[in-house]
């Protein structure tokens, strides 16, 4: 499905702070990211830096894998508008075996033939929602994130520019929209909420925005966000 995404923006307006003008992210992303991948990405032995593990310290731990760590990425993609940035989100499709129907980021995998995360980032992103590798500029990573579910993810960091056209992939992506960055930078939003999980409660992050219920490892990058770029 092709479509121009001039506008998709819900509550584009929530601030017009300067903090949250592309220009200034830039700056503040390029200053105060990651450099590289960090090098647990490539070394399981080494500790993730984050993860679901952080709200759950103390608790039981219940994985639903079985194996080693899996490697995965994905891109972190701010829309940078003048009138305040956002980040694209995605939601996914009710019918997928794992995470179905939850808000996430475009991304996936990490494969033997992508060279680096950031191949694997962009590849995913390309695949899932058409928005391709020159249309993106990366800024640099975020922490490796541990999931529950055995993958250890890392989150590049992108500005794209707005009027982008997507290409969904109907089959893994049932919508994309933004948020406002302002509002994802904001801990007043960062609730902290829990779920019964194979008889072991759980604690995430989550973020609700109007529709749309952003919490679990999504969240958790999110607030890893905040913490290495406003706070």
């Amino acid at each position: 499905m092709s479509q121009a995404h001039e506008n998709v923006t819900q509550g584009q307006s929530y601030s017009a702070s300067a903090l949250f003008a592309p220009d200034a992210f830039r700056g503040r992303a390029r200053e105060r990211l990651r450099k590289r991948p960090p090098a647990g990405d490539l070394d399981a032995s080494l500790p993730a830096d984050i993860g679901d593990h952080d709200l759950n310290i103390g608790r039981p731990v219940s994985h639903a894998f079985e194996g080693p760590p899996r490697r995965a990425a994905v891109l972190v993609p701010v829309v940078a508008h003048e009138t305040g940035a956002t980040v694209l989100l995605t939601r996914r499709t009710d019918h997928l075996s794992s995470h179905a129907g939850q808000v996430a980021f475009p991304g996936g995998k990490i494969e033997g033939t992508d060279a680096t995360p950031l191949a694997a980032a962009l590849r995913e992103t390309e695949e899932e929602v058409g928005i391709a590798a020159p249309d993106v500029d990366p800024l640099g990573y975020l922490d490796l994130y541990q999931t529950g579910t055995g993958f250890r993810i890392v989150p590049v960091v992108a500005l794209i520019e707005p009027g982008y056209r997507l290409e969904i992939d109907e089959n893994e992506v049932a919508d994309v929209f933004e948020v406002p960055l302002a509002f994802l930078m904001t801990p007043s939003n960062h609730q902290r909420d829990s779920r019964i999980f194979r008889g072991v409660e759980r604690h995430f992050y989550a973020m609700p925005y109007r529709d749309n219920y952003i919490w679990g490892a999504t969240a958790g990058i999110i607030r890893n966000l905040y913490n290495r770029v406003y706070r």
